[in-house]
């Protein structure tokens, strides 16, 4: 555990660290069922639920939850899908619409009272996302390109030196094969787990001020940890819509130039 000393009646202050993420079974002897699955199951379900509840039986006048879902169907599709995939948009809506809405849902556990723990500052949930997304890309490529027009197309970009390819190709392999899934998963579990820490390290500095070491010298220093929570709450917020909207953006932009070589 990590240590940040401060002027708290001579006693040490103990920052959160990694043990916010060294989370213990559920269920004694089942080690795989723990909090950021069942948090899995349960984002899982409200997708499910809310777009059921939205798409069932959908009315020409939407209204309530229908209205949302639209609201949601219209940003995915004209900011995400459209941009990348053009007359193939409509396609795969479905599948980017339920990956932007599941990222969502996954990254707000983070900020709901009680549960509090993004699913995707666990690694693997990014990962298993990223990967899908990833063979789903060179399936498409090697479908509608051919297996040696796929990989032709992505080492050997057309208009360019014959020497040069020497050098980019195996770049160009690198970047789309390996760093691209990488800096997928990566991105969305780096800025969920960051921003999971910080929002627990001014929590705690609230709460251990105000109600466990309340001094004088202490008490603003918990004010501001109450503050800086509220502000970071806010600010976490915005990024947990914006790591699921880049996401959902990425895999519409993988799948566009599996489809389409001149993407």
């Amino acid at each position: 555990m990590s240590t940040l000393t401060l002027l708290a009646s001579g006693d040490e202050f103990k920052a959160p660290g990694l043990e916010l993420f060294d989370l213990p079974p559920i269920i004694p002897g089942v080690d795989w069922f723990t909090k950021p699955v069942l948090l899995a199951l349960l984002s899982t379900l409200i997708v499910v639920v809310f777009c059921w509840s939205a798409f069932a039986n959908p009315k020409i006048v939407p209204r309530g939850v229908q209205n949302v879902a639209e609201m949601g169907y219209m940003f995915v599709r004209d900011q995400v899908a459209r941009p990348f995939l053009g007359k193939d948009a409509d396609r795969w809506m479905g599948l980017l619409l339920s990956i932007f809405f599941m990222v969502w849902v996954w990254n707000l556990m983070g900020v709901v009272p009680v549960l509090q723990f993004p699913v995707a500052s666990h690694i693997a949930f990014p990962v298993v996302l990223a990967v899908s997304i990833y063979v789903l890309k060179v399936y498409l490529g090697v479908k509608h390109q051919g297996a040696g027009g796929y990989f032709k197309n992505m080492m050997f970009p057309p208009g360019l030196p014959k020497a040069i390819y020497v050098l980019l190709a195996p770049i160009e392999f690198l970047s789309n094969m390996i760093i691209a899934p990488f800096t997928h998963a990566v991105r969305l579990f780096a800025n969920m787990f960051a921003g999971h820490i910080i929002l627990a390290f001014f929590s705690t500095v609230g709460f251990w001020f105000l109600f466990e070491k309340l001094t004088p010298l202490g008490a603003p220093l918990g004010v501001v940890g109450v503050v800086m929570t509220i502000a970071m709450t806010g600010f976490e917020m915005f990024i947990q819509f914006l790591q699921a909207f880049l996401f959902a953006m990425l895999a519409a932009m993988y799948i566009g130039n599996s489809l389409h070589a001149e993407h």
